[in-house]
């Protein structure tokens, strides 16, 4: 069964309350989806780290009910 995208959204959140997170269905089908997700947390973590971060905040459920996410993390800037 396809994971919704305020699911993921509310996961990632759960993990680190003061995110920016943007979630695009990338297919249509609930299965296929990119996040971009900027969190203060992520300080001094490498890129590596800070995605390994938010695929443990999904809790397992990365290749069952999410099939695939393209994630894009970061620091957010000032601007933000």
């Amino acid at each position: 069964m396809p994971m919704a995208s305020a699911d993921i959204e509310t996961m990632i959140r759960e993990a680190f309350p003061d995110a920016i997170v943007e979630i695009q269905d990338l297919a249509g089908d609930g299965d296929h989806y990119a996040a971009k997700v900027l969190s203060s947390a992520f300080e001094g973590m490498s890129r590596v780290s800070q995605q390994r971060a938010v695929y443990a905040a999904l809790k397992g459920k990365m290749g069952g009910e999410l099939h695939a996410l393209q994630l894009t993390t970061g620091v957010p800037s000032k601007e933000n």
